[in-house]
């Protein structure tokens, strides 16, 4: 696999790291080239990550970026023609995870391929539906003609655990350099408008899932209307979100009606949060710097706006 890197950016990721590393010891395929940005953790992620085989670059904490943290890694592998992109809190769920990401690159007209999500074992309900309604069990391959169709799903795609073809990656312009979230969309964004095709390998699987509070429900959503915000061309070129953020909330309501519906009123709180954050971070540029720090939940980015 001397033509495949891989790509993690790290922040003390404790024991899930530890879990990520013995995962990965177990795949079927390990790409030659593995490198670790590491933003000055300080339990030990690091050392672990040069036992295990990889390259370890450090940073900063203050100087990640989402875009440009994961560009400067696309940069440090220069010799691999596809690179896989992960975070250290999405464990590889089968040994053969990797194998079956990358086979989405027979295709040559595929810019980038991304796996399954599915919910950490013992996670939430909430955390869990989220999963499941963003990665079904089965694959699809979208393309630009999907737009009318998908609207701004077809764009969707998480670098959580993904894989992008260099060549795509550069006509796309790269990772954008300063971005608060979203550059995966922002990357696929552009690979379609480019006739380049977006693979979703279902049968690719790892275990990520999150169980936010209600203060960081709020605060991801206020990033993601910053994001909407500032990246206007994507709204107009693959629709507005709000049809998706409807089909989401009956799909939470029926799920958690089957399973937990006791959880039932703590979905409609978060539902209105979420909204009022997504509101709120489109229009930032009217609030002053303090409060949007206070309201964000990935508050170092405001610090070079």
């Amino acid at each position: 696999m001397n033509s495949i890197g891989l790509f993690i950016p790290l922040r003390n990721g404790g024991e899930l790291w530890r879990r990520w590393l013995d995962a990965f010891a177990a795949q079927t395929v390990k790409p030659a080239h593995r490198l670790v940005i590491d933003s000055s953790s300080s339990d030990g992620g690091a050392e672990l990550a040069r036992a295990a085989g990889f390259d370890v670059h450090v940073i900063p904490a203050d100087q990640f970026n989402h875009g440009a943290t994961r560009q400067l890694g696309a940069s440090m592998l220069a010799d691999a023609e596809i690179v896989i992109f992960m975070t250290h809190d999405a464990v590889l769920a089968t040994p053969d995870a990797l194998e079956k990401l990358l086979a989405g690159f027979t295709d040559k007209q595929i810019g980038a391929a991304y796996g399954r999500q599915l919910p950490h074992p013992g996670g939430g309900a909430l955390g869990a539906h989220a999963r499941l309604f963003n990665y079904p069990a089965y694959g699809a391959v979208k393309t630009l003609a999907d737009a009318p169709r998908l609207g701004i799903k077809t764009a969707f795609l998480s670098d959580s655990f993904a894989a992008y073809r260099r060549g795509a990656l550069a006509e796309a312009g790269g990772f954008p350099a300063h971005v608060i979230l979203g550059e995966d969309t922002f990357v696929a964004a552009k690979m379609l408008l480019n006739d380049w095709n977006i693979a979703y390998c279902a049968e690719a699987q790892v275990f990520h899932s999150h169980d936010y509070t209600l203060s960081q429900e709020f605060g991801r959503y206020f990033d993601t209307g910053v994001f909407h915000g500032r990246e206007p061309w994507i709204r107009r070129e693959f629709g507005q979100p709000t049809g998706e953020g409807m089909r989401f909330v009956r799909s939470e309501l029926h799920y958690l009606a089957r399973t937990q519906p006791f959880l039932i009123p703590s979905a409609l709180v978060r539902t209105a949060f979420k909204f009022a954050g997504y509101k709120l971070g489109k229009l930032e540029r009217h609030w002053p710097l303090w409060l949007k720090r206070r309201l964000s939940m990935y508050d170092g980015y405001w610090g070079s706006t």
